[in-house]
């Protein structure tokens, strides 16, 4: 027998469209499996109409605990609390069942790992980068869907199958873009680190290679006055940009709210990049676009978990932060590195928060400029 909704206070305060949309949602979830109890925690949580679009997610089958994942896997079930904090999920109790057979698969991938002798902190620290970008992108998957699956008029049930719907039919297709833009950036970082790793190893330690930091001026004043969607399409453009001239051997190492950080072993390279990146933000149609400024250093470095530590990251960071708008300032490691059409002219030398002593700056142009 089918259960009564109304009674069990799952169509209160509804009538008419609402009322009969709620009860076909209700009556189709049922049918589908999804329990009283589990409706009416979704009732209460305000989010029913996800229902069916979080049941595809999730994936059919059997669940699992993390304690009979650990087991089927022979991984130990600490590790794998780890890896699942590490991506940025919670831990459940280690015997709930919440886990799904693609849990298991890739708990069994880790056991792979371990055995091809990858160390355990380093399948960690992959795991934490793997955690920040999925959440980015996950983020801006959720904005696109949300802006294009609801429509004027929509009911409950209108929703909640519009967004299942294309769940199954988006999903497929964003796993294939992902696989195939990651094996690109692979290929195109290995083939730079590998080189760069040989020739560190050759030093004794770091690679030697230059960092950028931009930044927008003035963002936090900017974001006094612009609406919240005005400002995040600011930083969106300012993604596209950073991306725009990480091309080659210049990489995007990552983005900071209003700033960018790209680090490359070719020095020339990384200059044109900020170069360019600068001349950009200047040439942004949007008179709310804010002006860029850079600062470049150049030292030995050592890459960990997706991003970059050492003097020059610091250096470079601190230089940006006393760049006059519109302009690039480089510190005399980097200037005395450039073999490119570039002109340099002494900007000073100034004390830089957290450095010692004092730190010569140069301003970089283009020679033709």
């Amino acid at each position: 027998m089918s259960t009564d909704f109304d009674a069990e206070g799952l169509l209160d305060g509804l009538d008419g469209d609402a009322r009969d949309s709620r009860l076909r949602l209700l009556r189709r979830l049922e049918e589908d499996g999804v329990t009283v109890d589990e409706l009416r925690t979704a009732v209460e949580e305000g989010r029913l109409v996800l229902l069916p679009v979080e049941r595809v997610l999730e994936g059919e089958g059997r669940r699992y605990s993390l304690n009979e994942v650990a087991e089927r896997a022979d991984v130990p079930v600490e590790y794998l609390a780890r890896q699942r904090q590490a991506v940025g999920l919670s831990v459940e109790g280690y015997d709930d069942r919440v886990g799904t057979e693609e849990d298991l698969e890739a708990a069994q991938r880790i056991r792979i790992l371990l055995d091809a002798g990858l160390p355990e902190d380093g399948l960690l620290e992959v795991s934490r980068v793997i955690g920040i970008a999925m959440s980015q992108l996950a983020a801006a998957n959720r904005a696109l869907i949300a802006d294009s699956m609801v429509r004027e008029g929509d009911t409950e049930y209108d929703v909640a199958m519009r967004l299942a719907s294309a769940a199954k039919s988006l999903q497929p297709l964003v796993a294939e873009v992902l696989d195939h833009a990651l094996r690109l950036h692979v290929r195109e970082q290995v083939r730079h680190d590998v080189l760069g790793a040989l020739a560190a190893a050759a030093n004794g330690g770091g690679i030697e290679v230059s960092a950028c930091f931009a930044d927008l001026v003035d963002f936090t004043r900017l974001g006094e006055r612009l609406p919240v969607d005005a400002l995040g399409a600011v930083t969106g453009r300012l993604n596209e940009m950073a991306a725009a001239v990480a091309s080659g051997p210049v990489r995007l190492v990552k983005l900071i709210g209003d700033g960018a950080m790209l680090v490359s072993a070719d020095n020339d390279a990384l200059l044109e990049a900020a170069i360019d990146l600068v001349a950009m933000a200047e040439a942004e149609p949007d008179e709310d676009f804010p002006q860029l400024r850079a600062g470049v250093a150049r030292g030995a470095a050592i890459a960990r978990g997706g991003d970059w530590y050492g003097p020059p990251i610091n250096t470079a960071s601190r230089i940006s932060g006393v760049a006059y708008p519109g302009s690039v300032l480089v510190d005399e490691v980097a200037k005395e590195a450039a073999s490119g059409p570039f002109r340099f002219s002494f900007a000073g030398e100034r004390r830089l928060k957290g450095l010692s002593g004092g730190t010569k700056l140069f301003r970089l142009r283009r020679d033709e400029e």
